[in-house]
């Protein structure tokens, strides 16, 4: 889900919001600005106007190539180049305002906190269900969080896997949580779901940490689980590792899906 890294050699970095969201608008301002003044000049000098559709895709190109300047994650290039045209071609369809209502409020029950946690939703798929839960120690009864639970995939498949256990998610969307918590009472599953932020969770609770989150997200996930896992306990994350801590665990569960690594403490 790594909304912006740190800026390294980017002058006047503290002028720009810290919320990559926030970056993402502002950039597109300063590029309809920018695309403004270019389509003036254009003017003046050869009598020609910029078409709106030209001007469009040149916003997204000036606003993709300031989103890569300022070294924000991969995905926001794409964004910013698309969002301008994307902007027209909706305008143009002439939809009803309700659509855009009920849009708005399904992408936030989805997404809800994304753009401060700079955790986007990762779903895992059951190859990865299955590799995690080859790995729980089979000796005793285990207390396992899944940060990030999404629409409680994971958690289902593995408390039915192992009913002596006690497998909790945890997820900050409202609307995933409200699937998932649903999905557990129809289907009957002793699985726990709780809506919160995982940071407020005590992780010398807990056995196994599973997590899918994203690079942004790691360094401040190993703080929290080097200062309050215990002895024996064991952390996991699908697809994104910990920088400059050397996994324990490296499992390459098939071809095409993302590694799982893990730590034990």
């Amino acid at each position: 889900m790594d909304g912006g890294r740190p800026q390294q050699g980017v002058p006047n970095a503290k002028a720009f919001p810290s919320v990559p969201a926030v970056q993402a608008l502002l950039i597109q301002a300063i590029s309809f600005a920018l695309v403004l003044v270019m389509a003036y000049v254009m003017t003046a000098l050869t009598n020609n106007q910029l078409s709106i559709g030209a001007a469009a895709i040149l916003q997204g190109v000036v606003a993709a190539s300031i989103t890569r300047w300022r070294d924000m994650a991969a995905w926001w290039a794409p964004i910013q180049l698309l969002f301008p045209m994307a902007a027209i071609i909706v305008h143009a369809m002439h939809l009803p305002a309700w659509i855009f209502l009920t849009a708005f409020i399904l992408l936030l029950g989805l997404f809800w906190t994304t753009f401060r946690t700079q955790v986007p939703y990762y779903p895992s798929t059951p190859a990865i269900w299955e590799a995690v839960s080859a790995l729980l120690p089979r000796d005793r009864s285990l207390r396992c969080i899944d940060i990030g639970s999404g629409f409680g995939g994971f958690v289902l498949h593995t408390s039915a896997l192992r009913p002596e256990s006690v497998f909790t998610g945890i997820e900050v969307a409202p609307l995933p949580w409200l699937v998932s918590a649903l999905r557990a009472v129809t289907t009957r599953s002793n699985a726990r779901f709780v809506r919160g932020d995982y940071e407020r969770l005590d992780l010398a609770d807990f056995d196994v940490v599973f997590a899918y989150l994203s690079p942004a997200a790691m360094p401040s996930l190993w703080r929290k689980a080097n200062a309050e896992m215990r002895p024996g306990s064991l952390l996991l994350s699908c697809e994104f590792d910990i920088p400059g801590v050397e996994p324990h665990i490296v499992k390459h569960v098939t071809k095409d899906a993302a590694p799982l690594y893990g730590w034990r403490f």
